[in-house]
């Protein structure tokens, strides 16, 4: 995909508007970047080599991943436009940089997508879940995942930026991703809406524990930092042409992807250290708390209780 490149007279109008070419947004978005990339390498440190794994921590550990490769590229992104602004230095990239961001994009949307849904099938059916789930399930479908983030990023950087050859093949390809990304947004919304319905309505309403109130916190964070970028991307070839609104939305986008990307780790901590914060507390302890459950009474007369449940689904699968 080739960015637009406006004229001279217009190029002096948005730098007013938006100032895209200023330091202070790409500024901020590095500060924000560097916090992220330390929460998410403690995320991933803990959970990785740290705590045994089960279901959800295999999720959280795989989306903390996503979130440190996208902030990865996207911090070099913003270095290389840093290095073009204070100087006439060009660092090809060949769109490595550009690909690697929407490839981890859409692996973290499709990360999170999977938690907010394997919770609520958790929450809304627990006997029924818990007993017929596959073993190495999570594993499996974040495998997946990331394969189907691969299947759709190589293809848009072959036809878009190394063999482009005609702009028709080019949006087939962009509005391929832009289906599935509104294809997790709508997943995502549904099970988020449904977990809340069960916790706070009907007649049987379920106990709030810190695991649903860190996912809860984490979607509500994309949808208001990471969908603009979801939209900005999905709505490039109709706003390419229109200087004022691609490059504003490019840089709100920008920096709010980043607060994304960087607040997962931050939730865990607030979370995780709710009304039982102790100085010098063990931060892996933290991210204990943050994912847990708190036992809750089983439906339907049964004497499991949800809590057990899912003790019982950890010790079966691991990764």
């Amino acid at each position: 995909m080739t960015e637009a490149t406006p004229t001279n007279e217009s190029y002096e109008d948005h730098l007013s508007i938006c100032g895209i070419d200023r330091l202070t947004p790409k500024a901020l978005t590095i500060i924000i970047s560097l916090v992220g990339l330390t929460g998410n390498a403690s995320v991933i440190w803990f959970l990785g080599f740290r705590m045994h794994r089960n279901a959800f921590y295999t999720y959280i550990l795989n989306l903390a991943v996503a979130g440190f490769l996208y902030l990865c590229f996207h911090m070099v992104n913003v270095l290389q436009g840093v290095i073009a602004v204070i100087s006439t230095i060009h660092i090809p990239t060949y769109g490595i940089i550009r690909n690697g961001t929407i490839i981890f994009y859409i692996a973290g949307l499709s990360m999170l997508g999977a938690i907010s849904t394997e919770r609520c099938l958790s929450v809304l059916w627990p006997i029924w879940y818990h007993c017929h789930r596959p073993r190495h399930t999570s594993a499996v479908i974040c495998t997946l995942l990331w394969a189907l983030s691969l299947v759709l990023g190589i293809p848009e950087a072959v036809v878009c930026v190394y063999f482009y050859i005609t702009e028709g093949l080019c949006k087939i390809v962009e509005f391929t991703i832009g289906a599935w990304l509104v294809l997790l947004f709508v997943v995502l919304s549904v099970s988020s809406l449904a977990l809340l319905g069960r916790m706070f309505c009907g007649s049987q309403k379920k106990s709030l524990n810190r695991l649903c109130v860190t996912i809860m916190l984490t979607v509500l964070v994309f949808l208001f930092c990471g969908l603009p970028f979801g939209i900005f991307y999905f709505l490039y070839y109709w706003i390419k042409n229109s200087y004022d609104v691609y490059y504003c939305l490019e840089m709100v986008s920008s920096v709010l992807s980043c607060v994304n990307s960087s607040a997962n780790p931050i939730i865990y901590f607030f979370v995780g250290s709710y009304r039982q914060w102790v100085q010098g507390q063990n931060l892996k302890l933290v991210l204990e708390r943050a994912l847990q459950n708190t036992p809750e009474e089983g439906e339907c007369g049964g004497s499991l209780s949800q809590g057990t449940l899912e003790m019982s689904g950890s010790r079966v699968e691991q990764g």
